[in-house]
């Protein structure tokens, strides 16, 4: 099966990978689409494999990525996924050694990625990327590890910026920051603040709308972190009922 590329000529008519489909009266893919069509002119590239299934790339220069990192001459992994009966066929490989075959056309020092020690949900797989070669350039509270590829021994370390070395908010109650990066973030956080509203607790939304909102976020993955009385909760979107059981215990 071929590798393709997610244009503006073409992402009206091709899915998305992480989220194949949209069920009536949900726009997660059309919010994901409007996304990336204004990313394009900022050099966001989206590799898939041409199949019905999870199985892409999505990379930008690290400049122009919704992340707070200082990764001058980079390219930055938004997000890669090889999931189901797609694994272990070689296909990972392939659209990594793509992005970096891409960055060194475009004469950039390396490749950089969000993950951690372990693997977490919604973060590139460290095991996977330290096995192509990925070391760590920085780390964050409470597991966040900038991962970084550079193409020569004298290229500089990446960093996270120091806002978010320790993320929290000068807030109470919980606070929600969230983009359209994740085409599900949206339709979890409204869900998140219909449960908040019905059980009276005290909930914000901070919707992340430009490249400087996302650079300034209180965290290093800003298309989705929640924060109680000041303190990092979750960059895991979380389900209706995962959001009862932690409302319930405000």
């Amino acid at each position: 099966m071929e590798i393709i590329s997610v244009t503006p000529d073409n992402i009206d008519a091709e899915h998305i990978c992480c989220a194949i489909t949209e069920k009536r009266g949900e726009s997660c893919v059309s919010q994901k689409k409007v996304w990336m069509s204004e990313r394009f002119a900022d050099g966001l590239v989206f590799r898939k494999l041409d199949a019905r299934g999870k199985v892409f790339i999505e990379y930008i220069p690290a400049e122009k990525a919704w992340c707070p990192i200082e990764a001058d001459g980079y390219l930055h992994i938004d997000c890669f996924w090889v999931s189901g009966q797609y694994k272990g066929r070689g296909h990972a490989t392939e659209l990594l050694e793509a992005c970096i075959a891409d960055a060194r056309e475009q004469g950039k020092l390396g490749i950089t990625a969000l993950s951690s020690a372990k693997k977490m949900p919604f973060l590139s797989d460290p095991k996977f990327l330290r096995y192509k070669g990925f070391e760590t350039a920085d780390t964050a509270e409470p597991f966040y590890e900038l991962l970084y590829l550079p193409f020569s021994e004298d290229a500089p370390v990446p960093r996270f910026m120091s806002h978010v070395k320790k993320p929290r908010v000068d807030e109470d109650g919980f606070v929600l920051y969230f983009t359209n990066q994740c085409p599900f973030a949206e339709k979890y956080a409204m869900a998140a603040a219909r449960e908040a509203k019905a059980r009276g607790v005290r909930f914000e939304l901070r919707k992340i709308e430009t490249l400087d909102q996302a650079k300034a976020a209180p965290a290093p993955f800003t298309a989705y972190t929640l924060f109680r009385d000041g303190a990092f909760v979750a960059n895991e979107i979380l389900s209706e009922k995962k959001l009862a059981t932690l409302f319930a215990a405000d």
